[in-house]
């Protein structure tokens, strides 16, 4: 059998990010120009952040033909949706990859074949840009997306998100030292002491000295 592991795959003609190349022709240095826009034909990205399946993909790319395939280079546009990893709110970027890709034409040889197991082949004179344009985006995303460089995040107490808090947004805090009396005083109804008080004379002094 064959060693080349792409003999057995099957491109579908009418998947959006399947390109024909019968109209470029094998001459070297003949090229031809694809620009469309695509629907994303699955979720792109990572947990956090990724492109929408069906949102879509603008293609600018140059087709060229050289001597061992079709070579391909340009952009692909998109917009990502993510959750911020600080706020959690929802959120849009933009997404700009840039492609250049060796399309290789079938092997003539068992040990070609070999050779160019991992290599991106052009099958039935059809290429499928979707796994390049996969991996570019994936590496192209953050792992932990911020909806802004400056996202201050979120209220450590009540969770409240400090970039529409009040200003000076802040939660007193109690001494655990005095943590148990504030409980007892509050259940009878008397007001919290301060951590010190004043004498007559205005000068502080501390209530545990008292």
């Amino acid at each position: 059998m064959p060693a080349h592991s792409h003999s057995g795959t099957h491109v579908d003609p009418s998947a959006p990010l399947v390109l024909d190349t019968r109209e470029l022709g094998r001459r070297p240095g003949s090229m031809r120009t694809v620009e469309r826009t695509v629907d994303a034909p699955e979720r792109i990205g990572l947990e956090l952040i990724a492109v929408p399946q069906g949102d879509p993909l603008e293609l600018d790319l140059r087709l060229e033909s050289v001597m061992e395939g079709v070579l391909v280079s340009g952009t692909v546009t998109a917009s990502a949706v993510g959750e911020c990893s600080r706020c959690l709110e929802t959120f849009t970027r933009p997404v700009q990859i840039t492609l250049t890709e060796l399309y290789y034409y079938p092997a003539k040889t068992p040990q070609q074949a070999e050779e160019d197991d991992e290599a991106r082949m052009v099958e039935d004179e059809l290429i499928d840009l979707a796994p390049a344009v996969t991996e570019a985006i994936v590496l192209d995303l953050p792992l932990q997306p911020l909806c802004s460089e400056d996202c201050p995040g979120l209220c450590a107490q009540c969770g409240v998100q400090l970039a529409i808090a009040e200003p000076g947004h802040g939660h007193e805090t109690i001494d655990p030292r005095w943590a148990a009396l504030s409980a007892k005083l509050d259940q009878a109804g008397v007001p919290e002491p301060s951590a010190k008080h004043s004498t007559d004379d205005g000068a502080p002094t501390d209530l545990e000295e008292k």
